[in-house]
């Protein structure tokens, strides 16, 4: 996938232009066969500045971060359904190395209570997609419909600072097709939760992907 974006005409915006742009397309995807939302997310590690659940596991406070997670349900059951109502559906494929990172340890219990809420989601680990990635790893992606591909940028420490859109028909369609792929051998969320991640203990104080890896097992 790297060599198919790396061969397109992008379009390179700015954090708030990229925010504002994302928006536009997302609630306007449309409800076609194609109007659904896919997202490969690849990096172990991110910031969530601003985000009360993450801060909360990134100081320690590991009770605190589930707790504020849990009370977004109300949140998470009406994005969901308005979306329904605006005719498509959010797919993801979360990519997981193990031993888990401690941010994506916090990240696996915000995303089980998003897919119970309306959003697909599925797991692959590293070896699933090797053979895809070819000694360089996918970038993070986000597809709207047929109207829109976005490579997400990140600064170094993970936090989010803008993206590249591409508007390529046969290139987002190509990109679409080996994310569906690899979601549809992935792992159901819920089922990888209950084997790798339940049974996990409090995850390393500042939640550093550098910092530490646990033992044992991002926009929308």
């Amino acid at each position: 996938m790297r060599r198919l974006l790396m061969d397109a005409l992008g379009e390179r915006l700015e954090l708030d232009a990229y925010l504002e742009d994302f928006d536009k397309h997302f609630w306007n995807a449309g409800s076609s066969d194609e109007a659904s939302f896919w997202k490969l997310e690849r990096r172990q590690s991110f910031k969530e500045p601003g985000v009360e659940s993450w801060e909360a596991s990134f100081r320690g406070e590991w009770g605190t971060a589930l707790a504020l997670i849990a009370e977004q349900r109300d949140h998470y059951e009406r994005y969901f359904r308005k979306i329904a109502d605006h005719g498509f559906g959010l797919h993801r494929v979360r990519v997981v190395e193990e031993p888990v990172t401690p941010y994506l340890q916090w990240e696996l219990h915000l995303l089980r209570l998003k897919e119970q809420c309306g959003e697909d989601t599925r797991i692959a680990q590293v070896d699933d997609i090797s053979s895809l990635e070819s000694g360089t790893r996918f970038p993070e992606i986000a597809i709207i419909g047929s109207s829109a591909l976005y490579e997400i940028i990140y600064d170094d420490d993970g936090t989010l600072a803008g993206g590249i859109r591409y508007t390529d028909e046969e290139l987002i369609s190509d990109c679409r097709k080996i994310i569906r792929d690899i979601h549809r051998h992935g792992e159901r969320l819920e089922s990888y939760f209950k084997r790798r991640v339940t049974s996990l203990p409090p995850p390393a104080v500042g939640g550093s992907e550098a910092q530490a890896r646990i033992a044992g097992s991002g926009k929308e």
